[in-house]
This record gives structure tokens, C-alpha cells and sequence, in this order.
């Protein structure tokens, strides 16, 4: 679901369809979009896990102040993406939150 006719910005324009990668599935993309708004159309909602108590976190402040929607883009950790352009074929991966001094990583190896 995307806004398509906004009460005050207007129509919006949109780039190319592109796809994205997002923990193995194919999501449907605009070139320029940010990531975060391509994963909310899709119907995704929880972008990242908190270290000590795996809470869900998604888009909170949707400004790049927050690190609530960081993820691991391109093999990339903590990236915001809600100012993170999307581009044709990125790996974007659900990402658990390191605890300080430990490394970031993804759910996959997180279950074994």
C-alpha cells in the first residue's frame, strides 16, 4: 500500500519498479523510494530485533535520528533505512541488535 495521491504533496512521482531481496523473498521496489517505505508497501513491519529481550522494531522516527529501522543492507549492519534510497537487487536482511562489543548478525544465524 502506497500513498499515490497525497492531500498536500500531490501526485506521486514514481522511479522504475525495481526488486529487492529481503531475507530471501522478492519485494517490488521504486528506484528512489527508501527502503523502509518499499518493506511498509510490502507489508513488512518489523525491520530489526533488539539484543537482550529480541523485541521487534520497525520505523519509529522516519527520519534517520532513530536507529529503530536499521537493517543489513549489502551485507552492511546498521543501516537506516528510512533514509536509505532503494536500488535494483540489494540483500536486505532482518537484523538482530548487538549488544555492545559483539557483532551485528542476522536472524539465520541467530537459530543455530
Amino acid at each position: 500500500m502506497r500513498i499515490e495521491d497525497h492531500p498536500i504533496l500531490g501526485k506521486a512521482e514514481r522511479g522504475k519498479r525495481i526488486t529487492l531481496n529481503v531475507d530471501g523473498e522478492a519485494v517490488a521496489a521504486f528506484e528512489g523510494e527508501n527502503i523502509a517505505a518499499a518493506l511498509i508497501a510490502s507489508g513488512r513491519r518489523v525491520f530489526r530485533y533488539t539484543a537482550k529481550r529480541m523485541e521487534p522494531r520497525g520505523v519509529f522516527c522516519a527520519s534517520g535520528r532513530c536507529t529503530d529501522c536499521v537493517m543489513i543492507v549489502d551485507g552492511q549492519p546498521d543501516v537506516r533505512t528510512c533514509v536509505t534510497p532503494a536500488r535494483d537487487s540489494m540483500v536486505i536482511q532482518t537484523q538482530v541488535s548487538r549488544r555492545e562489543g559483539e557483532a551485528t548478525h542476522d536472524l539465520e544465524k541467530e537459530k543455530d
